[in-house]
């Protein structure tokens, strides 16, 4: 299955898809090329001020945000909430949850005048579904109410990080 094919099952939520990049070791540079291009497109998106110094910024953060969040939800999904047929490694997770990222190159569409909100505003509520699936497919769950229930858990500790940062 070519990036193309990938990144288009992955927009389209289709199952099948994820596990195909879930199995394929050698996607991990796929996965890593979605989460920059997915970060320089919403930070061009949002009106990224800084020039090529805020965007070289906001990659590297998206790329150390995605092996954290990859890491979180082993933890939390594979370690703490796993279901009897929980099977994953890291590679795994990087690979899925990276490509889930995809919805992300429709950002560079919110700064658009009158739309770009509700452009942001589904771009948000698209990763969060792929980020489900990809939880889901990763972790082999047959819930998918497990699943959001990772994902939920897992951004409420990064907000807490977040939060306790700038306190």
């Amino acid at each position: 299955m070519t990036v193309t094919e990938r990144v288009t099952g992955v927009l389209t939520l289709r199952p099948s898809v994820f596990e195909d990049i879930e199995a394929d070791k050698n996607a991990n540079a796929q996965a890593f090329a979605v989460v920059v291009l997915a970060s320089i497109a919403a930070g061009l998106g949002g009106g990224l001020s800084g020039g090529a110094l805020g965007i070289a910024r906001e990659t590297i953060g998206a790329v150390v945000g995605w092996v954290m969040w990859a890491g979180v939800t082993y933890v939390l999904g594979a370690r703490l909430m796993p279901e009897r047929d929980t099977h994953t490694d890291m590679g795994e997770l990087l690979r899925v949850i990276g490509y889930s990222y995809a919805p992300s190159f429709f950002a560079l569409f919110a700064g658009l005048p009158l739309v770009g909100y509700g452009i942001r505003m589904a771009v948000d509520f698209w990763l969060l579904a792929t980020t489900v699936l990809a939880v889901r497919q990763a972790l082999d769950y047959k819930s998918t109410l497990r699943a959001f229930a990772v994902v939920l858990i897992g951004w409420l500790f990064f907000v807490g990080i977040s939060w306790a940062l700038r306190a």
